[in-house]
């Protein structure tokens, strides 16, 4: 048997974890904070319960892909309710449409909305994310990609997705079926995940609005934390050890040139591998200082950051309010300039709403509810003085929730910004990492491995395949077969 440590016990962590356990190898995972969950964490203020990490959950195959190596169901341990509307979108012109959680249903309302050409046409639209879907997703996204020749490996795949017109434009591909450009917006805005606006990112990136509107947003009943909670209680029942407030401090390798072993919680430990889930810049910086991170960091581009505000409120919101609200700006190209191409804040901000105590009761004080407002603001990059925006920042969110109908008589509050977003180990003071122009997309973003210490491996956002809940736990999949061919060739 192999012992192979993981650094994090955040979603990509656990799901290497869980890849390694079931592979059969003594797994011993290292986690700085107290409790699981990495960016998936929690804060506890004040009688109110905030998610602090992503808040939209999809693709719960991938959770039940996990739980299921070790040997768990997720339906017992982690229950979660699809939520329908799975968005309600909300434009300056005081109109409105939902993101329905049944195909029927997403017909009859964009019919009761006047949008008789768009409802005619939105079943050939799903028809067409499918079948991105089902070209990218095995041949693609769930892949390790080491070059060019890798993704021309495969070329019935290759051949298909340009068929699709995948290396088209996303806003133009989606306007080729759909014609009313609010709802254009609604699903084209997904390409913000990836760092991109929608006029520039890739037709490929359509795979997330699929994901997002078509395969659903889902809900657990104790909040997203209980997410990572459940997964490491899994990992462990499968016989991992878990190790929190141990931080790892240094890598040990031995005359050869390889991995031998790990510095985590004021120990050293003999391992034959490791998977890092810390941002790659961070892990370069305290685990590999004798190591250049690779060229690609170098000249990276990064995604927009989030400024996010953690609300408790007293009152409930009215009955149109839905779990996940977004409140899109009427300057739509001239908001992506201003973030992407200048790095100011937009002028005329698109924002998230996300209300989980509809859906969570225990995340508020009766009569209350805790609210979580993120607005895109440029990474540490761009030309904000956070310093001094702060305060400013936080009373135009105060206002924008006013205007908008939320409660706004505020209990408790915790503004995160970009300076904090850094001040958690997050490169340029965003949480979306490296954005997915072509150049930093499958084998041009940053390897999963390190060749230079043999053993090494990586998983996480900054890695492959990518940003967003789904990616991450693929790349713990990705790092914990590195590591199976890498024991099995040493061998």
């Amino acid at each position: 048997m192999s012992r192979v440590a993981v650094v994090g016990a955040g979603l990509a962590g656990l799901s290497a974890a869980s890849a390694l356990v079931a592979d059969g190898h003594d797994v011993v995972v290292f986690e700085s904070e107290t409790v699981p969950g990495g960016r998936a964490g929690v804060l506890e203020q004040d009688g109110f319960v905030f998610d602090t990490g992503p808040t939209v959950l999809t693709m719960p195959d991938l959770l039940d892909r996990a739980f299921a190596r070790l040997g768990a169901d997720r339906r017992t341990v982690l229950p979660l309710r699809r939520l329908d509307p799975a968005y309600r979108a909300v434009y300056s012109d005081g109109s409105e449409l939902r993101v329905r959680a049944d195909l029927d249903d997403q017909v009859a309302e964009l019919r009761r909305s006047g949008l008789e050409d768009d409802a005619q046409a939105f079943p050939g639209f799903v028809e067409w994310l499918e079948a991105l879907y089902e070209v990218e997703m095995p041949h693609f996204i769930e892949r390790n990609l080491d070059s060019l020749l890798d993704l021309l490996a495969r070329p019935a795949a290759a051949a298909r997705l340009l068929r699709l017109g995948g290396f088209g434009r996303l806003e133009r591909a989606v306007r080729r079926r759909i014609r009313d450009p609010r709802l254009v917006r609604l699903l084209t805005f997904q390409s913000m995940y990836a760092g991109l606006a929608p006029r520039q990112a890739l037709a490929i990136y359509a795979v997330i609005t699929y994901m997002d509107c078509i395969r659903g947003v889902y809900f657990p009943e104790g909040g997203m934390h209980s997410v990572p909670v459940a997964l490491a209680a899994a990992v462990a029942d499968a016989g991992a050890s878990l190790h929190y407030s141990a931080p790892a401090t240094g890598l040990i390798s031995n005359a050869a040139g390889r991995l031998a072993g790990v510095e985590a919680g004021g120990e050293r430990l003999a391992v034959d591998a490791v998977v890092l889930t810390l941002d790659l810049p961070s892990a370069y910086r305290q685990l590999l200082p004798q190591l250049a991170p690779p060229r690609v960091l170098a000249r990276a581009r990064w995604s927009p950051s989030a400024l996010v505000w953690h609300v408790g409120v007293r009152g409930t919101p009215g009955p149109g309010v839905a779990h996940h609200n977004i409140h899109f700006g009427a300057a739509w190209e001239a908001s992506f300039e201003q973030l992407i191409g200048r790095g100011q804040r937009m002028a005329d901000a698109s924002r998230l709403v996300t209300v989980p105590s509809i859906d969570a009761p225990g995340a508020a004080p009766p009569g209350h509810s805790a609210l979580y407002v993120l607005e895109p603001v440029p990474h540490l990059g761009g030309a904000v003085d956070w310093t001094a925006e702060a305060g400013p920042a936080r009373d135009r969110l105060h206002r924008f929730l006013l205007a908008s109908g939320y409660p706004g008589e505020i209990v408790t509050e915790r503004l995160v910004t970009p300076a904090d977003w850094a001040a958690q180990g997050l490169a340029m003071g965003t949480p979306f990492s490296l954005a997915h122009t072509f150049g930093q997309t499958g084998p041009f973003r940053p390897a999963n491995l390190e060749p230079r210490l043999p053993g090494v491996f990586f998983a996480g956002a900054g890695t492959t395949p990518g940003v967003g809940v789904p990616m991450v736990l693929v790349s713990g999949e990705l790092a914990a077969r590195r590591v199976r061919d890498y024991l099995t060739g040493r061998s």
